[in-house]
This record gives C-alpha cells, structure tokens and sequence, in this order.
C-alpha cells in the first residue's frame, strides 16, 4: 500500500496532465457552445498553473492549440496575442535591467544606501529595505534579492562575530580576577571549608551567567537574521508595484486594459500607474518596516536605533560598518560603462514620464500622436533605449600587442550583447504574459466574458468599496499557491466583465487586484524572493508565515485606503467612464 502511494506521488505530475483535462471534458460536451469550450480550457489551465504539473510557460501556449481546435478562434489571431505592445516593454525594460546587472551598477548603489544609512539594528532594516525595494523597481525581484541576502549575510556575520569576541574578551578578564581571588583565599591558613564551598558555588554561578547570555545573544541573532531576511524578500515584492515595469502583473494589467477597453484613451501608463502605485508602495514599506521591527527587534526604539548604545557596541558596529566599505571600496570609482548605463537608465525614466503625463501635453503628443491616435509608446520608449545599450561602446579602442612585434587597434564591445542577453533574460515570462492576452481574447470572442458579466450583475447591490476589498482578499490568498502573473491573468478579464455589469469603473476593482498579486508574503513557494531567503536555512515555515499573515492584512487595507483615497481623482474612479460601456446598458 505504501509503495502505491509512494508511485503515485512520483508520477503525480503525469497524473495530472493526464486526469485535468479527462475530468473536465464533461463540460463543452454537456453544454456545446463557446462559451463552455472556453471555459474547459480556463480552467485546464488554472489547474495547471496552480498544481505546475507543466512549466507555466508551456501552459501558456496552450491557447495555440486548443482555441483553433475548439473553433474559438483561428491560430493566425491568437498567435498575433503574443507579441503585443506590453510584451515589448516588457523585453525592453528587462535589457535595461539586464545591463545594469552586467556593470554591477545596482551593488554600487546598494552599497552606497548602506554606507549612508549605517548598521544600527533598526536604521540597518531601512537601509536593506530601502535599497531592495528601489532596485526592485527597475531590475528583477529576484535578481534584487539573490544580490541583497549575501551582502546582509556578511554584515549580519560580522555584527554577531564582534559581539562574541568582546564578551568572550570580558569574560576572560573577568574569570583571571576571580582565580585570583580564589588563589589568594586558598593560601590563606584561615580559610573554612565552607568558604571554599561558596567560591566553588560561586564559580558555577558565572558560569551558568556566561553560558545564559551566550544563549541569549544567539537568540538575538538569530532574531535579527530572520527579520533581516524576511525584510529583503518582502521589500522586493513590495517594490516591484512602483513601476508598470517593476513586476510582470502590472503589465498584465495594462495590456488586458487596452485588449478589453481599446478605446481607454492609454488611461495606464508609465506616469498615471507611478502616481498611484509609488505612494501605496512607500505606505505598505514602512507599515512591513514597522511590523518586522516590532516582531524581531522589540519596542525598546530607542535601543533599535543605536540611541543607548555603549562604547563596545559602537565598536561592534564600527566592524560591520567597515565589511560594507570594504566591498564599496573593490568597486572601485565608476567606470565608464557604468556611467553611461546609468545615463541611459535615468533617460529612459525621463522619457517614460514625459511622453503623456497628464497634465501637460508630452513630447510624444507634440511630435508624434496624429489624429488622438498614440503611435509613441512607452514601449517604444523602452525599445529605444534598449537599442541604444546595443549601439554605444563600453570603453575605448585600445592597441592589442601581438607576438611578432606588430599591433592592433582592438574595437570594445558594446554596453550589451546578445550573450549576455541570452544568459539572463527570462523569456518564460513573454510567452506567459502572452498566453494570458490570448486567454483574454478568447474569453470576449467566445462570449464567455459576456456570460460571466451578466451572472454577477447580483452584486451592484452591495457597495463597491466592500467589493474591492473581499476580492483584494482572494486574490492575495490565492497568489499564495499561483504564481502572481497567472493570478492577474486569470482574474483580470473576469473582474472587468463584473465591473461593466454592474456599472463600477472596471478600474476601481482592476487596479487593486493587480497590486493584491504581489502581496505573497506567508509561503516559500509563493514567490521567487522568498524561495532564495528561505533557501539559507535560518527561517521556518512558521516564521514566514506568522509575519507575512499579518503583513497581507496590511497590504490589502493599504490597496483598499489607495484605491479611495489618491487614486479616485487620479483614474477618475467614482464615474463609469464612457469607454467601459460597450453594451451600452449603464
């Protein structure tokens, strides 16, 4: 019975290929219409992404397949879901994440931050949670993170290790006194047997005290370790929603935005999502700062922030203080492939924010846009620059001295090549931000969409404040066992089809949810950031659990006060706008 068992949780994976799709083909065969066909292929493919029975870029293709076979819509159409403009800032954003890693530009700034901030407990949880956070925005969560812990590692290492060595130096000087003491009382002829029984008593007294407080300083470190760990995998996912680049679900938003509304008026863009998401970013940040602070490093504040330290803890601190210099110090000064990336880096931000801000025409408004058609993109943008790191030299053309006495003048290579690209860029996540489009698509040519939106028109009874925070609710749970792109890709368009049925702005429950995505705070698995921390052994399941529980709470009543608050006037969200009613019925 138990080598059964033991066959079938081997071969589980296989077993689920095999029986999701057996198991829920009852349903376009009891109900033949479009509808039902897309449906089973929804839920063969939520399925899928949540048990990972197949790699989630496969998973994604499978609209290729089965929506041409299912006479839901032809290959040439769904194929053309893949490559979308989202797609293409995606791939562009990440070649300039991709050079800023190659340059080790994003450790000069990490270590910079750290330099600036210092290493005192609570001031050294900003400063790691404060970098981790701002490199999110631009680069990878996970890069971020797989830079950040070993860095937090050393320091931590290093704080630890001077404690010891300064308690083990006084306790030393502390044992020569009292043998001293016990020598001296031990010639003395007068001495009593129970005075003797007292120094012995008192011996094992100090060190009892000793092996305490050797306890309690490796409890302390071991609380900081975990606060320290949980602080940088939190701060990247936190991170990454200040940015429509930032991570993969805010780009699924925008582009199921423009596939679902055309006529949106590019309502999300870089500019609009930045104004709304970088302050819910900064809130949700130092409520986490706040929280892991309480939890791992105690209420006494004063002491959190080196207010009440003593001579050897300043000493200690000077330690760890000089491992962060030490690692800015092999930098060395910013070469020239560094400065030119971060130009072009900042360049690009620039542009981002100026192409259509809101307020004021952008330069692509006065130089491009035609007719109130945007043929300028911030993907475009993106792309520009992006080519741009292909184009300009990493250096100067130095003499290459050959062996026969003769030379050369040797071109350098360019800021980024195809290499280097090829090593680090993470195509999985094109084919499933296109795999979600195409899902998005067949739904409103089905007339899935349609259906969905019609059986939900119940809830335009309940306030949509309360409707926007149950389904922050859900989505948060549910990004904790699925991943946060399949998340935003399954409940997207279903969420829009609710909010035009019942007449809410589709954004008001749209924008909300995308950001609850990233809040997978509780689990190993849930997100890369938190697999890699949880990957060095100091912290438990439980751990991660406890902390992030209470901090998902959090980030929901953070979305819910955005979402009403500065975002309302920002999206316009109090008014359903005339490009959500299609039906014409609100």
């Amino acid at each position: 019975m138990a080598s059964c068992l033991q066959i079938l949780l081997a071969l589980k994976k296989y077993l689920i290929i095999v029986l999701v799709p057996l198991l829920a083909l009852p349903l376009p065969l009891a109900v033949p219409t479009k509808e039902a066909r897309c449906g089973y292929v929804i839920i063969v493919m939520a399925l899928f992404w949540c048990t990972e029975a197949l790699p989630l870029a496969v998973t994604a293709l499978l609209p290729v397949l089965l929506f041409p076979m299912m006479n839901i819509m032809d290959s040439a159409t769904v194929c053309q879901e893949y490559l979308k403009d989202s797609n293409m800032l995606f791939i562009g954003g990440l070649l300039m994440a991709v050079a800023i890693e190659n340059w080790n530009l994003h450790k000069r700034v990490a270590l910079r931050v750290l330099l600036i901030t210092g290493v005192r407990p609570a001031l050294l949880l900003t400063g790691f949670m404060a970098v981790t956070a701002f490199l999110s925005m631009w680069i990878s969560n996970t890069a971020t993170t797989a830079m950040m812990v070993p860095i937090a590692q050393a320091v931590l290492d290093q704080l630890h290790q001077s404690e010891l060595e300064s308690s083990t130096a006084g306790q030393a000087s502390g044992n020569t006194n009292k043998a001293f003491e016990l020598q001296e009382a031990s010639t003395n002829a007068e001495t009593s047997k129970e005075k003797e029984e007292q120094g012995s008593s008192h011996v094992l007294t100090v060190d009892e005290d000793r092996n305490t407080n050797e306890q309690l300083k490796e409890e302390k470190h071991k609380k900081l370790c975990k606060g320290m760990s949980l602080s940088i995998c939190y701060s990247a996912s936190i991170g990454g929603i200040a940015t429509l680049t930032g991570t993969t679900p805010n780009l699924v938003l925008q582009g199921q935005v423009v596939q679902l509304f055309p006529d949106n008026g590019n309502v999300i863009n870089f500019a609009s999502w930045f104004s709304f998401a970088f302050p819910t970013m900064i809130v949700l940040l130092f409520l986490a700062w706040m929280w892991l602070q309480i939890l791992y490093l105690g209420f006494d504040f004063r002491k959190n922030f080196g207010c009440a330290t003593n001579a050897s803890a300043k000493e200690r601190e000077k330690q760890a203080y000089n491992i962060i210099k030490e690692e800015s110090r092999k930098l060395g000064s910013m070469t020239f492939p560094e400065i030119a990336v971060l130009i072009l880096f900042i360049l690009l931000v620039l542009l981002w924010f100026t192409r259509d801000p809101g307020f004021i025409p952008g330069w692509a408004t006065v130089l491009f846009n035609k007719n109130d058609t945007s043929y300028v993109t911030d993907a475009t943008v993106a792309i520009f620059v992006s080519i741009l790191l292909f184009i300009i030299p990493s250096g100067y053309p130095k003499r290459d001295n050959q062996q026969m006495g003769t030379s050369r003048f040797r071109a350098p290579p360019a800021l980024l090549d195809w290499k280097v690209v090829h090593q680090k860029m993470p195509w999985n996540i094109v084919f499933l931000l296109g795999g979600g489009f195409a899902l998005a698509e067949g739904s409103q040519q089905s007339g899935l969409s349609t259906w969905l939106g019609s059986k939900l028109t119940p809830l335009e009874h309940i306030p949509p404040p309360a409707i926007a925070f149950v389904l922050c609710l859900l989505v948060a749970t549910f990004t904790e066992c699925a991943s946060n792109v399949a998340t935003t890709t399954l409940f997207l368009p279903i969420l829009a089809s609710m909010a035009e049925a019942i007449c809410v702005n589709p954004l008001y429950v749209m924008l909300p949810c995308t950001i609850s995505a990233s809040l997978a705070f509780m689990l190993p698995v849930a997100t890369p950031p938190n697999a890699i921390v949880f990957s060095y052994g100091q912290l438990k399941v439980i751990d991660m659990a406890k902390a992030g529980f209470v901090l998902n709470i959090l980030g929901v009543l953070t979305i819910t006060l955005a979402i009403n608050t500065w975002a309302s006037p920002l999206f316009q969200l109090q008014t359903f706008p005339s490009w959500a009613n299609k039906s014409g019925t609100c």
